[in-house]
């Protein structure tokens, strides 16, 4: 009776934890460099090693022995077993609750993920079917199963990933051959390390005002996103498609550039986002770069002014496309140069974009008096108490978060203070250390309190918040690690006042949001 208590409690577990690790590769769009940056992270590494994987190979053990030993269940292999019992027992509640919090982590059910779940629901019958009538091998199997349940989802993963790679080249091709059917489309294509999305979400709305004008979707970025796009959605009434391009490594552009063809291409930005994948800066900025080197020969090229990287590449851009064919030389423009906030480029590009498309400065801002926020990445919440939370959930990227403190600053009202929340930056490789100093640094001269909620590089932001003046003698106070959802709220609302301003950047706990917010 323990034993199949036992079975059946591990079985809550391991469902829990089959979804989990599907839910982590999906997250990962299934890119192995990107699954493995994960567990560089703290909370990467206490997936794979933590106290209850030890007690449970502990109490394995002693179940072995003492089992092996006087071939009977002894009274040392019953309190193992009993061992193993309690803390499946403590794992199910904590799952349930979880569960009723609406925390478990799940993928998106899309027939990937449904095929994969058949599959591996297939895997644990023929398992359990061959190892119940035994309980030695039972006991040993379902831990055994347990423990290495991250190498078994992983493997059944990489195993489809063949058959994946040829559906998937199945759908460009079919995008491919669609996109050519549309002879007087015009493509518009944005990349960079960041405001990518902001940019595409504000040209969008100008050029809706004149144009038919198809966007791609949140998220939809990848060769597969961009390809349902053309499919699903592209009509013969759109004038202008919208490409918001992202890429993980060098070709990733220019096969989107390939599916889509682009005449305009924006440069947003570049930064060390996903440094550990792209192994290097000039790495990063080939890859970009990508998007002008695709352009026709008669295309037009926007660079944001405000970053160092783009300028370079606008200076490089040859008036002569020579990627291209004819003689028409291509066009390029820099844009942003005079706004007073990092960020506010983001709209000042897409109305120069929309200028050369023909619209009128009347058109522009008729558009633009439908746009409540300018300010990219970013809205404004009510939070209780008379808070104003800033929700920059969306995404993170080093040259954002910056411009973003830099934004708060200028909210500061009187005797009001300035909070943020944020975790630290993922897949930044070597530039890590350096990157999460300059955060920190921004974060003394800004805020009056700041709760990180992730450790690997807590250190490091609270150094660099230490070098700046304003918060030196006061950082043990005012940087603070705290990952737990219930006690940054605590310390927020003992915090603050009514007016005062929280920003939440990148990745914070969604249980933090439901109780900061009205």
């Amino acid at each position: 009776m323990l034993i199949i208590t036992l079975s059946f409690l591990w079985f809550i577990r391991e469902t829990k934890a089959v979804l989990f690790w599907l839910y982590l590769w999906q997250l990962k769009e299934y890119r192995i460099p990107r699954f493995l940056d994960h567990f560089r992270t703290e909370k990467g590494r206490q997936l794979l090693l933590n106290k209850i994987c030890l007690l449970k190979l502990l109490f394995l053990f002693i179940f072995i022995y003492w089992y092996l030993v006087a071939d009977d269940l002894t009274l040392e292999a019953f309190i193992s077993l009993f061992g193993l019992l309690v803390i499946y027992s403590i794992e199910d509640l904590k799952i349930l609750k979880d569960f009723f919090q609406r925390r478990i982590k799940t993928p998106v059910f899309t027939k990937k993920i449904i095929f994969l779940l058949s599959f591996i629901g297939l895997i644990l019958a023929i398992f359990l079917y061959f190892i119940f009538h035994e309980d030695l091998n039972l006991v040993i199997s379902i831990v055994a199963f347990d423990l290495f349940t991250p190498i078994i989802i992983s493997s059944i993963v990489l195993l489809f990933q063949p058959l994946a790679i040829l559906g998937r080249n199945q759908i460009i091709k079919r995008a491919i051959r669609k996109r050519e059917q549309f002879k007087n489309l015009l493509v518009i294509g944005i990349t960079g390390s960041y405001g990518k999305t902001s940019t595409k979400e504000f040209l969008y709305a100008i050029l809706s005002e004149k144009f038919n004008v198809l966007k791609t979707k949140e998220h939809q970025n990848t060769e597969m996103g961009v390809s349902q796009c053309v499919l699903n959605n592209l009509k013969p009434e759109h004038q202008i498609f919208i490409v918001e391009m992202g890429a993980y490594c060098q070709g990733e552009i220019k096969l989107l550039c390939d599916i889509t063809k682009p005449k305009i291409g924006i440069l947003t930005g570049i930064s060390e986002q996903h440094l550990a994948l792209f192994g290097s800066l000039d790495n990063i900025i080939r890859a970009k770069f990508e998007l002008i080197e695709n352009l026709p020969a008669d295309g037009t090229a926007f660079f944001n002014a405000r970053n160092r990287y783009c300028v370079e590449l606008y200076q490089k851009t040859p008036h002569q496309n020579k990627f291209g064919t004819g003689q028409a030389k291509i066009k390029k423009f820099l844009y942003g140069e005079n706004v007073e906030l990092s960020g506010l480029e983001n709209i000042e590009g897409a109305k120069m974009v929309a200028r050369e498309l023909g619209m009128t400065d009347g058109e522009i801002s008729k558009a633009l008096e439908k746009i409540e926020n300018k300010f990219a990445g970013i809205q404004f919440k009510k939070g209780i108490n008379g808070l104003k939370v800033i929700d920059a959930t969306y995404s993170a990227n080093p040259d954002g978060v910056i411009a973003h403190l830099e934004y708060l600053k200028t909210l500061r009202q009187a005797q009001g203070k300035l909070v943020v929340v944020m975790p630290c930056l993922i897949e930044l490789g070597k530039a890590t250390i350096e990157v999460h100093k300059r955060i920190g640094q921004k974060i003394g001269e800004v805020c009056d309190l700041s709760i990180i909620t992730t450790k690997e590089r807590f250190k490091e932001i609270k150094e660099g918040a230490a070098s700046a003046k304003a918060l030196a003698s006061q950082v043990g106070e005012k940087v603070l690690f705290l990952e737990n959802p219930k006690e940054i709220f605590e310390k927020i609302k003992n915090f603050c006042k009514e007016g005062d301003v929280v920003l939440l950047e990148s990745r914070v706990p969604s249980q933090l949001i439901s109780l900061l917010l009205q």
